[in-house]
C-alpha cells in the first residue's frame, strides 16, 4: 500500500524522534572511572594506583588539594615536563569520571612484599665527582620542593644538585658523614654519597613513606609507613630488605636513639608507643594515656615530650619506664621535633611554635616547667636557635622574621624578602651562617651570616622547604651544643677557656655531660 503524503511526514517525525531517544540515552551513560583507569592509565600508575615505573602513585592522600574539576583538566592537558601524554581525546564526563575514581579509596590490603621491594631498587650511574667539602661539620642539604631538587651546600656555596621529587620525612646522615638517606612521600629512599659526590641507589620499601631512620651502628635503614602500614628493615649499602614488620596502626615516626640500640615510634590513632630493639627488631609495646601526634626526645636521650594535635595537654615521659613525669596544658605541635634548645643561667629551656597559633611557648627542662608565651603576630611553623645567635628566630606565616632575644625576650623584626613567606632558618654546624627560606615559586635561599644579619648571598629557588645540617640534625651533638653555650656565658673571655670548662663549680649532671661533649670536640 503506498503512503500517503500525511503518512510519510508522520513515518519521518517518528524516525527523527527515535534516533534522537537513543542519541540522549547514550549521552545518560554513565562512564566508568575504573574501566577508563585500566585503559589509559593503569600501565604507567599500575593497576592498584600505587605507581610504577614511569607513574607516581595515586594515592587519595596525594590529591587532596585538587577539587575533581581541576584535576580533570590537569589529566586532559598532561602534566609539563614529564612522560604523561595528554587526555584530550575523552570526553569531559570521562575526565571527571577518571578523577572521581584517582580520588576514591584504595583497598587496604594492597601487599609490598621483599619481593616487590628487592625489584625496585635501582642503581644509578652518576659520575663520581669531587665535592671538595671542607668541613663535614658545615655541610647542609636543602630540599627545593616544586623546583624538584636536592641541594648540597657548604657555608654559602652550592656544592652540587640533583633531581629528587617528594621529599618528605627528613634527611638522615651515617655518622661517618659519608651517606645521606633522603626518603620520598611516595615510598622511595635515595642513597646520595658525600664521600663520592654522586647518587648511587634508591629503593621503595613502601607506597606511602613516613620517616626513616638509621641504626646507632648506621647498618640498618629503618623506614615507616603509612601504606601498607610496616616497618621495613634495609642494608644501608645494598638497600635490600631484611626484615618486614607489620603495624597496627597510624605511625606517627620512628627515631633512634644515640646513646642505645633503641629506637622509639609512636601511633597517632592509638594510645602506644613502640620500642624497637635496632639489632634484633623485637618490639615492646606500652599503653599510654592518649596517642601521640607529634614528639622529639630530650638532648640526652632520656625523655619523650609528646602532644596530641587534637589534645590539650603537653606530657614529659621517662623514656625507660613511659611513665609520664610531667603535664601542663598545651595546644599541639605542628610538626615533629618542633622544639630547639638552648642553655642560660644554670638552666636548660626549649621553645615551641603551636598549631594554628600566633605565639610560642618557653620551657624549663629537667625541672620541667612553663615559663612563658610570647606572640609573634601570626601563625608560626620553625623556632630555631643556635649558641652563637643571641636570638630565636621565629617564623609567623608572612613574609616577616621574628627574632626574640633569648636573656630578656625582646623582640625585633625583619622582612628578608617583601611580600615573600619566610619560613625556617638553620644553621651552620658553627653558627657562622644561617639559611632562610623564601617560601615562594619565585622564592631563594638566603645565606646570612649570623651576627651581623648581613645577607651574603641570595640563591634563586622553587619552594625551598627542609634544610639539614650535619651538626644540628644528628641529636648526639646537642650535648656539645649545650656546652657551647655554657663556654659562651662563662669561660669564652678567660685566657685558658678549656681550663676554666674543667674547674667549674656546682654544676648539675646535664651542665658536666655538656661540658665534656664540648672539651671532647676540641
Amino acid at each position: 500500500m503506498a503512503l500517503t503524503l500525511s503518512m510519510k511526514k508522520i513515518y519521518i517525525l517518528m524516525v527523527l524522534f527515535l534516533i534522537n531517544s537513543l542519541a540522549l540515552a547514550d549521552d545518560k551513560i554513565i562512564p566508568n572511572g575504573e574501566s577508563l583507569y585500566k585503559a589509559h592509565c593503569a600501565r604507567c600508575h599500575h593497576e592498584s594506583r600505587i605507581g610504577g615505573a614511569t607513574g607516581s602513585p595515586l594515592i587519595p592522600a596525594f590529591l587532596k588539594q585538587y577539587k575533581v574539576k581541576k584535576l580533570s583538566g590537569m589529566i586532559k592537558d598532561g602534566f609539563p615536563q614529564t612522560l604523561m601524554p595528554v587526555f584530550n581525546f575523552l570526553s569531559d564526563a570521562d575526565l571527571v569520571a577518571l578523577a572521581k575514581y584517582i580520588k576514591s579509596p584504595m583497598d587496604d590490603n594492597v601487599k609490598w612484599n621483599q619481593k616487590n621491594i628487592r625489584q625496585s631498587i635501582i642503581s644509578f650511574n652518576d659520575k663520581e665527582k669531587n665535592l671538595g667539602i671542607k668541613d663535614l661539620e658545615q655541610v647542609l642539604p636543602v630540599v627545593e620542593r616544586d623546583g624538584g631538587f636536592v641541594w648540597i651546600m657548604e657555608a654559602d656555596k652550592i656544592l652540587d644538585k640533583f633531581e629528587l621529587k617528594n621529599v618528605h620525612g627528613g634527611i638522615k646522615y651515617t655518622m661517618n658523614g659519608e651517606n645521606i638517606y633522603i626518603p620520598t612521600r611516595d615510598g622511595w629512599i635515595e642513597r646520595y654519597s658525600l664521600k663520592e659526590g654522586r647518587r648511587i641507589s634508591k629503593v621503595r620499601p613502601c607506597i606511602n613513606l613516613r620517616n626513616v631512620s638509621l641504626s646507632r651502628d648506621g647498618n640498618n635503614a629503618m623506614a615507616t609507613c603509612l601504606f601498607p602500614k610496616q616497618m621495613v628493615v634495609l642494608d644501608t649499602m645494598t638497600l635490600e630488605p631484611k626484615k618486614i614488620i607489620q603495624l597496627d596502626g597510624k605511625i606517627s615516626a620512628l627515631y633512634e636513639f644515640y646513646s642505645k640500640d633503641k629506637a622509639i615510634f609512636t601511633y597517632r590513632d592509638k594510645p602506644i608507643v613502640g620500642v624497637v630493639d635496632t639489632k634484633t627488631f623485637e618490639i615492646e609495646f606500652t599503653d599510654i594515656k592518649e596517642p601521640i601526634e607529634d614528639f622529639f626526645i630530650d638532648p640526652f636521650d632520656e625523655f619523650l615530650i609528646a602532644t596530641a594535635r587534637r589534645g590539650k595537654v603537653l606530657r614529659v615521659y621517662d623514656i625507660n619506664t613511659l611513665k609520664p613525669v610531667f603535664e601542663h596544658k598545651m595546644e599541639g605541635m605542628p610538626h615533629l621535633f618542633s622544639a630547639t634548645y638552648w642553655y642560660r643561667d644554670g638552666s636548660f629551656y626549649f621553645a615551641t611554635p603551636h598549631l594554628r597559633r600566633a605565639y610560642i611557648t618557653v620551657w624549663k627542662m629537667y625541672d620541667w616547667g612553663f615559663e612563658k608565651q610570647i606572640d609573634i603576630g601570626g601563625d608560626g611553623f620553625f623556632v630555631k636557635t643556635h649558641p652563637n645567635t643571641d636570638y630565636l628566630w621565629v617564623d609567623n606565616g608572612s613574609d616577616t622574621l621574628v627574632l626574640i632575644n633569648k636573656k630578656n625576650d625582646e623582640m625585633k623584626k625583619m622582612v628578608p624578602a617583601k611580600d615573600k613567606q619566610y619560613l625556617h632558618a638553620e644553621f651552620s654546624g658553627d653558627g657562622q651562617y644561617t639559611y632562610l627560606s623564601i617560601y615562594e615559586e619565585e622564592g631563594s635561599i638566603d645565606v646570612l651570616e649570623t651576627q651581623s644579619l648581613k645577607t651574603l648571598v641570595s640563591y634563586p629557588a622553587n619552594v625551598p622547604v627542609g634544610k639539614y645540617n650535619f651538626i644540628n640534625k644528628n641529636r648526639q651533638f646537642y650535648p656539645r651544643l649545650f656546652g657551647l653555650d655554657i663556654f659562651n656565658q662563662r669561660c669564652q673571655k678567660n685566657k685558658k677557656p678549656i681550663l676554666c670548662m674543667k674547674r667549674l663549680k656546682g654544676l648539675d649532671d646535664y651542665e658536666k655531660r655538656s661540658i665534656d661533649a664540648f672539651i671532647e670536640a676540641q
